[in-house]
C-alpha cells in the first residue's frame, strides 16, 4: 500500500474556493524554509531551557513578519491578514511556541495600537513593534475576569492628568521578555448604575511602557507546554501613566478588545492547523520509515487510516481559517466563522498530538520528538484566546439558541 501524497504537496495545497496568490505562497514556502531550517532544529534546546531565542526573534523581525499585515508608512510590510496567517501556521508546524510569539505579538500587541491609537501612539510605537526589535503584551485575563470581562478588578483612576492603575493580570504573553516595551492593560476607569439598579463596569484600555515604576513581571509559568513563549503574571501598585495613554475611546476597551479577539482567533486558528500540520507530516514520514515484521507500519491499514484521519482534519481546519479570514479581508463578518474556526482547528491539533504521539509509540512519550511536544502544547489551543466552550456558545448564539 502507497501514499501517494507527499509531505510537501500535504502542506502547500490550495484549498478549494481560496487560491492563494503567487505573492503568498512565495511568502509561505519562505517561512516554511525558515521554520524547517532555523526554527526546527533548535526547538528542543529553548524548550529544554525554557527560554524565548532572541536570535530567531531577530531573524522573524528582518524578514519582516511582525509587519506583515500593517501598511508600509507605520512600518509594516503592506500585505494582507492572510499573509500572517500563512506565516504564522509555517511556524506552528514545528514549533507553538514560536508561532503564538508572532502571533500574539501581532494579533494582541501591536493590533490594538494599529487598530484604536492615536496617530502620536501610532507613530511612537508601531515602528519599533512591527521591526520585531520590541514586543508587546494584552492584559486582560484576571483571576476572576477574562472570559468575563465583568470580572475585570484593575482600576484605572484619573489623577492630576494621570492614569493611576492597581490590579493583577494572568497569563499574559510576550509580557515579561527581555525586549517587552509595552503592554496594553484593560481598567475599570468608572461606573454607573443601570435603571434596575445594577451597577455597570466602564472598561478603558491604557498603554504602560516597560518599564514603569510599579510595574512588576512576576516569574514566569510553569508551564505544561509552550515552554519557549514567554507568559506572565503581572502586579501593577500605583502605576502612573499619562493620561494621553488611554487607547481608544474611554469606556470602550472591552468592546475594542473584542473585535481584536475576533481577528485575533482567525490567525491563532491558523497557528492551530499548523501544529495539526506538523503531527500529519511528523506520522507520514515515521509510519513510511518505520518497519515492523519486515514491512512499514503504514502498510497497516489501521495506521493508514488514522493518518488520513489527520489530513482530513488539516483539510477541514485550513478551510475553515481560510473562510473566516477571506472573510475578514473582504469587509464581511467574521465573528461566527473565526469562532468555528478557532474550535475546528483546536480540535484537529490535539487530535492530531494524540494520534501521532500513539503512531510513535514510546518514540512519542520522549521530548525530543517535535509530537511529543506537539502534545504537551496543543492542549492550550482549546483554551487560549476563547476556551472551546466560549466559541460553541458563540456558534449556539448564532444559531439563535440563549446557550
Amino acid at each position: 500500500m502507497t501514499m501517494q501524497m507527499t509531505r510537501s504537496e500535504t502542506a502547500n495545497a490550495d484549498v478549494a474556493g481560496f487560491e492563494l496568490t503567487d505573492e503568498h505562497k512565495r511568502l509561505r514556502d519562505q517561512v516554511r524554509d525558515f521554520a524547517d531550517t532555523v526554527v526546527a532544529p533548535a526547538a528542543y534546546d529553548y524548550d529544554t531551557r525554557r527560554s524565548l531565542p532572541y536570535e530567531i526573534i531577530a531573524e522573524m523581525g528582518n524578514m519582516g513578519l511582525f509587519g506583515l499585515p500593517f501598511p508600509v508608512e507605520h512600518g509594516g510590510q503592506g500585505k494582507d491578514y492572510l499573509s500572517l496567517c500563512l506565516a504564522v501556521e509555517q511556524l506552528g508546524r514545528v514549533d507553538q511556541s514560536i508561532g503564538v510569539t508572532l502571533e500574539a505579538g501581532v494579533g494582541l500587541g501591536i493590533m490594538p495600537v494599529f487598530r484604536n491609537g492615536t496617530d502620536a501612539q501610532r507613530e511612537e510605537w508601531m515602528p519599533m513593534l512591527t521591526s520585531g526589535k520590541a514586543l508587546a503584551g494584552f492584559g486582560l485575563t484576571e483571576a476572576e475576569a477574562g472570559s468575563d470581562a465583568a470580572g475585570t478588578k484593575t482600576t484605572a483612576v484619573l489623577r492630576d492628568g494621570q492614569w493611576v492603575i492597581n490590579g493583577t493580570k494572568q497569563f499574559i504573553t510576550n509580557s515579561g521578555s527581555e525586549i517587552t516595551k509595552l503592554v496594553t492593560i484593560t481598567a475599570v476607569t468608572g461606573e454607573e448604575r443601570r435603571a434596575d439598579g445594577s451597577i455597570k463596569k466602564e472598561l478603558s484600555a491604557i498603554l504602560v511602557p516597560v518599564p514603569t515604576p510599579g510595574f512588576v513581571q512576576e516569574p514566569a509559568y510553569d508551564k505544561v507546554g509552550w515552554h519557549t513563549s514567554d507568559t506572565h503574571p503581572l502586579t501593577l501598585t500605583d502605576v502612573r501613566v499619562p493620561e494621553a495613554n488611554l487607547l481608544g475611546e474611554r469606556g470602550r476597551g472591552y468592546a475594542n478588545f473584542l473585535q481584536t479577539l475576533d481577528e485575533g482567533r482567525v490567525a491563532f486558528a491558523a497557528l492551530c492547523t499548523g501544529a495539526a500540520q506538523g503531527c500529519l507530516e511528523e506520522a507520514m514520514r515515521y509510519a513510511k520509515e518505520r518497519n515492523v515484521f519486515g514491512r512499514s507500519i503504514g502498510s497497516n491499514q489501521y495506521i493508514a487510516f488514522k493518518i488520513a484521519r489527520m489530513q482530513a482534519r488539516v483539510h477541514a481546519a485550513r478551510l475553515a481559517y481560510y473562510d473566516a479570514c477571506f472573510k475578514l479581508m473582504a469587509g464581511k463578518p467574521f465573528k461566527l466563522e473565526a469562532s468555528i474556526a478557532k474550535l475546528v482547528g483546536s480540535e484537529a491539533a490535539m487530535d492530531n498530538a494524540r494520534d501521532a504521539t500513539q503512531i510513535f509509540g514510546g518514540y512519542g512519550f520522549l521530548n525530543e520528538n517535535p509530537v511529543a511536544r506537539h502534545y504537551r502544547d496543543s492542549k492550550i489551543l482549546e483554551i487560549g484566546e476563547g476556551t472551546s466552550e466560549v466559541q460553541l456558545m458563540i456558534i449556539s448564539r448564532a444559531l439563535g439558541f440563549e446557550a
